[in-house]
């Protein structure tokens, strides 16, 4: 009787168990932009089991572009995602925007003007009367007039035409543009597009020119953090390690993205990784660690993104739009 009763018994621990580990709390994760190598870490943190590991269940938006992620979040359509954090101190500068900056993802700015070699572009001053294209999009016309100005240039110096991202590369390449504006997220593809063109790429970083800043961070829901604080953390925590294996991993971070989006190039993604990872690994994780979100760099942060919005740096307070309770243990 006794093996009659311990057999069923054993049964249901086991059912349970198993009832346990299927029940994973579901995250919906919200991208800024397209898939690639940039946005690798939540598709690594799904195919290498991190997501899984830490009880989670992590689905993927598509977005277009950082203010619609932050909006998409705010609104209770996402749970967390990446976006540029410019956005978010923006928009909670402007509207109580129920969303914060959980990590930082880049900590350097990606922003640059690309050229090839003959158009008689070396140095950001010389894009002085030259055409610019850029995409409607990006973030990076915000800063534009700053970068300019630090270079002792004005908008008026340059022509500036916008057209869809996906056309740059080309217009640069066929010379109908001597310069474009894009992320250096973006430079695996432009040294590509400019072999396949017989010319060599000139990449001009506004990081070297004055710009230092957060970047792309990892923002989330104000109600996503108060109503399930246990999911964000483990969340968050997934998050970092999925980027510590990206960059370590560069090759199989490329494999995972394309077995999850086979539109994008395993090789392409991988080529971008490595490209990038001086905005997530730099001088300023040296000091202050990976992720951090320090009140002397948030504020160098916000003294941009006012000046380039053209709002009253005194009227608000970064440090309100920043919840460091879900940081990762160092």
């Amino acid at each position: 009787m006794l093996k009659k009763i311990v057999k069923p018994l054993a049964l249901a621990a086991a059912l349970t168990a198993s009832s346990l580990s299927m029940a994973a709390d579901k995250v919906t994760f919200q991208l800024d932009w397209l898939p690639g190598g940039d946005k690798a870490p939540v598709y690594v943190g799904i195919k290498e089991g991190i997501f899984e590991k830490a009880g989670l269940d992590v689905s993927i938006s598509s977005g277009r572009g950082s203010t619609d992620a932050v909006t998409k979040m705010a609104t209770g359509q996402s749970d967390v995602g990446t976006a540029d954090i410019g956005a978010l101190l923006a928009a909670r500068a402007q509207d109580d925007v129920p969303v914060s900056a959980v990590l930082a993802y880049f900590s350097q700015a990606p922003h640059a003007f690309f050229t090839v070699k003959g158009n008689g572009v070396e140095t950001i001053k010389d894009v002085k009367g030259k055409k610019v294209a850029t995409s409607p999009f990006t973030s990076s016309n915000l800063f534009l007039p700053l970068v300019l100005e630090e270079n002792g240039l004005q908008e008026k110096d340059v022509t500036l035409l916008k057209t869809d991202p996906g056309a740059l590369g080309p217009m640069l390449m066929t010379g109908n543009v001597p310069v474009i504006i894009a992320w250096t997220t973006n430079v695996p593809l432009f040294e590509k597009q400019a072999a396949e063109a017989g010319k060599e790429l000139i990449v001009l970083p506004w990081s070297e020119a004055g710009l230092e800043l957060y970047s792309s961070s990892l923002l989330a829901a104000d109600k996503f953090l108060e109503e399930r604080p246990d999911v964000a953390k483990r969340f968050v925590k997934a998050f970092a390690e999925a980027v510590a294996f990206t960059y370590a991993n560069p090759d199989k971070a490329g494999e995972d993205i394309h077995s999850i989006v086979p539109e994008v190039d395993a090789d392409t993604a991988a080529a971008q990784i490595k490209s990038i990872k001086g905005l997530v690994y730099n001088s300023a994780t040296d000091a202050d660690g990976y992720g951090a979100l320090t009140k002397e760099r948030m504020a160098m942060t916000w003294k941009w993104v006012a000046k380039a919005n053209k709002l009253d740096a005194d009227k608000a307070d970064p440090e309100t739009m920043v919840n460091r309770d879900f940081m990762p243990e160092k």
